[in-house]
């Protein structure tokens, strides 16, 4: 069980146990499960607590099979914009943040796909594979806002329902007509991937923000200047 969580100077923060660890299904509530894919997609530059508990919510709101935290090769929106972790460190730390949690696994189809990192790949690489799957594409309110930008954003809907994720206190997020959505809600986890490299550079402890296997990985692979003693 992840410890109590201070986000900020003031506001004390206790995620849901149900949501960081899941819980335990009856062979009836396995029955109403449907075939549906959840993709969550980043950085993952570390994954942190944020990310787990995003995709935990929506793994048990949809009843999805499973949730792939999918790490992108080079985020084309990102890369040029700051050194970016070489793939194969943000795909180790991935795959121990979410080693033995029920129902979320990582996913290396972009990086093994190589190149610039663009959704709409993934997305028809995925229903090829199986077109009998349901997609759900998993994004924060300020990311589903900004959906036109991205490549052949058009065709997206076609592929995949949305689904937005919503922190408590949040602002709804517009509807976006052209697509089919889910909103699924979860509790605010104020930290982010920049403050969590900014901590480790630092010296500040990244626990509990980050999961131990991960702070792990982060020290034996020596990303941002955290290394093992």
């Amino acid at each position: 069980m992840f410890p109590r969580l201070w986000v900020t100077s003031v506001t004390p923060v206790r995620l849901p146990e149900e949501i960081l660890l899941g819980l335990d299904r009856t062979l009836d509530e396995m029955s109403s499960v449907r075939r549906g894919l959840g993709i969550l997609g980043g950085t993952f530059d570390p994954p942190h607590i944020g990310h787990i508990a995003a995709a935990k919510a929506v793994f048990e709101a949809l009843l999805l099979e499973r949730v792939l935290l999918m790490v992108a090769n080079e985020p084309w929106q990102k890369v040029g914009h700051r050194p970016l972790s070489a793939p194969e460190d943000r795909l180790a730390m991935t795959r121990a943040a979410v080693k033995g949690i029920d129902g979320l696994e990582t996913s290396d189809l972009e990086i093994r796909r190589g190149g610039p990192t663009y959704t709409i790949d993934s997305l028809e690489e995925l229903r090829s594979a199986d077109p009998d799957t349901e997609l759900f594409l998993i994004l924060g309110a300020d990311a589903a806002a900004g959906l036109d930008t991205w490549h052949r954003s058009s065709e997206l809907p076609g592929l995949a329902t949305l689904v937005i994720v919503e922190r408590d206190g949040e602002t709804r997020a517009e509807a976006l007509p052209e697509w089919s959505i889910e909103r699924v809600s979860m509790p605010q986890v104020d930290i982010s991937s920049t403050e969590l490299r900014s901590f480790a550079a630092r010296g500040v402890t990244l626990s509990p923000y980050v999961p131990e296997p991960v702070i792990a990985e982060i020290a034996s692979r020596g990303l941002y200047g955290l290394a093992d003693s």
